[in-house]
C-alpha cells in the first residue's frame, strides 16, 4: 500500500475505540429511556395520571406562547431522535473499521485475528441497531403522548383566554 492508503487506514483505526465507547453510551441511554418509557406506559395503563412535562414548562413560563412550548417538546425528543439516527451510522463505522485488518489476516492465513476482528464488527452493529430500535420506538410513542398533551394545553389555554362565560360553564 502506498503512503496515503496506509495513513488513511491508520487514521480510521484510531476511531474504533471512541466509536465503540459512544455506542456503549448510546446503548446505555437507550436502555434507560426504554425503562422510563415502560414505567410511564405502565402508569398510563393503570389509569394513573401521566407525567406532563409540557404543562410543567407552561406553568413555569406562563407568558410562553405555543411556539415556545412546541420548541420545548422538540428539545425533549431530540436526544431520542439523535440516538435513533446516529447509532446505526456509528454501528456501520464500527463494523467497517475492523474489516480491513480482518481481510489482511485472511490473506495471511491468521484466522484467529479474522475471528477476533469480525466479533468486534458484528457486536458493534448489533449494539447499534438495538440502541436505534429502542430509541426509535420510544421516540415514536413519546412524540404522540407529547402532542396529545400539547393539544390539550392549547385547547385549555384557548378556553381560558376566551370569555369569562366559558370559564363559568
Amino acid at each position: 500500500m502506498n503512503f496515503i492508503e496506509l495513513t488513511m487506514a491508520e487514521i480510521a483505526s484510531l476511531f474504533l475505540m471512541p466509536v465503540l465507547v459512544i455506542l456503549a453510551l448510546m446503548f446505555a441511554y437507550a436502555f434507560y429511556e426504554l425503562g422510563r418509557f415502560g414505567f410511564e406506559w405502565l402508569m398510563r395503563a393503570m389509569g394513573r395520571k401521566p407525567e406532563q412535562p409540557l404543562s410543567r414548562f407552561w406553568n413555569k413560563h406562563p407568558h410562553a406562547d405555543q411556539q415556545e412550548v412546541e420548541l420545548q417538546l422538540l428539545r425533549q425528543l431530540e436526544p431520542l431522535r439523535l440516538v435513533s439516527r446516529i447509532a446505526p451510522m456509528l454501528g456501520l463505522v464500527a463494523t467497517m473499521i475492523p474489516m480491513g485488518p480482518a481481510l489482511m489476516a485472511v490473506a495471511g492465513g491468521d484466522f484467529q485475528t479474522v475471528a477476533s476482528q469480525l466479533t468486534v464488527a458484528f457486536a458493534a452493529v448489533i449494539i447499534a441497531l438495538l440502541a436505534a430500535s429502542m430509541t426509535f420506538m420510544t421516540l415514536s410513542v413519546r412524540r404522540r403522548w407529547l402532542l396529545e398533551e400539547l393539544k390539550a394545553l392549547v385547547k385549555a389555554k384557548v378556553v381560558d383566554e376566551s370569555s369569562p362565560e366559558l370559564k363559568a360553564a
